[in-house]
């Protein structure tokens, strides 16, 4: 029996339109947004993907080029051009990977997005502070950056080198906690340096990095000049330089030291720069001599004979 006195409502009269169920996708904690489809960009997206994050968007100059990576990196992601920046999903996480002289501008332009649904943004820069991205702080997001010490010149075998690198983490506290814990789950290691001494850091990393490829180029070059084609000179080097840094995982760079300039041999020194002369290449005779002088820093240290160090030094400098 209905109670008296109250009105039945027909079950309609609950009904919500369809409109009130559509809601924009929400930035789910592993979802992430990579703006810069560069090598480094789409060996990210591809290092992210494989360890279960949802990488929603790559973005590139040219929608083409986002494509290409988006296939590169084997994810779904949605390919934008940077005409299309309103176009971004919501993720948590944002990542800025273009180069280093247009962070600042691609921050700006993200930043004056009314649409823009991330929490967290992290640049990949080794120069350049969290600073970089203060538009999207302003903006609610909290900033940091993120950079790998790994070398990536193809996206396949640079995800991999993500995936168990080191990595320079600084910036806000949520920030640095999203990249700390996405580092984690990459399977890589962080450690932090004060914003200010970035450049120093990453001209450290340069050196121990790019400048080894360039040192390595000058001694491919002089052995091409022994009759070695560059293919076989590579296959002779690279097992010598694997060795190298083996043993500097192990010693300190005056106990991993070998060679001529350990031994302090100056009539071997002698002969090397010789050769080198004949060569008529001013680099590698520059090259020589300066890296010359810090390894007898390095063998005075691991104690060599004093004498001998000297005369090995008066070689260098005539």
């Amino acid at each position: 029996m209905k109670a008296e006195g109250k009105a039945t409502r027909h079950p309609s009269a609950f009904r919500l339109p369809p409109s009130a169920f559509q809601q924009t996708p929400s930035p789910s904690t592993r979802s992430a947004v990579v703006v810069g489809a560069g090598r480094l960009g789409t060996a990210l997206a591809r290092a992210l993907d494989a360890c279960g994050y949802e990488v929603r968007a790559l973005v590139s100059r040219q929608a083409a080029h986002a494509r290409r990576a988006a296939r590169r990196a084997c994810v779904g992601a949605l390919a934008l051009n940077v005409e299309e920046l309103e176009r971004l999903p919501a993720a948590r996480l944002l990542f800025v990977t273009t180069p280093d002289d247009a962070i600042a501008e691609t921050a700006e332009r993200l930043a004056a997005l009314p649409s823009l649904k991330s929490r967290v943004a992290l640049h990949a820069s080794g120069a350049l502070s969290s600073e970089a991205l203060a538009p999207l702080r302003a903006h609610g997001l909290a900033v940091g950056s993120m950079h790998p010490l790994a070398s990536v010149s193809d996206v396949a075998s640079g995800a991999e080198s993500l995936r168990r690198a080191h990595y320079c983490v600084e910036g806000d506290a949520a920030a640095t906690r999203a990249a700390r814990r996405l580092v984690r789950d990459l399977g890589g290691e962080t450690f932090t340096i004060n914003p200010e001494d970035k450049a120093l850091y990453h001209a450290a990393a340069l050196m121990s990095a790019g400048h080894v490829v360039a040192l390595l180029d000058v001694a491919l070059d002089a052995l091409k000049r022994c009759g070695l084609s560059d293919s076989r000179a590579r296959k002779i080097l690279v097992p010598l330089v694997r060795s190298v840094a083996d043993n500097l995982a192990r010693q300190t760079p005056a106990r991993a030291l070998t060679g001529s300039f350990a031994r302090a041999d100056a009539e071997t020194v002698r002969k090397h720069l010789r050769a080198l002369t004949r060569l008529e290449d001013a680099d590698a005779l520059a090259v020589y001599r300066l890296l010359g002088a810090r390894s007898l820093k390095l063998a005075e240290e691991a104690g060599a004979d004093p004498d001998l160090v000297e005369r090995v030094r008066r070689e260098l400098r005539k």
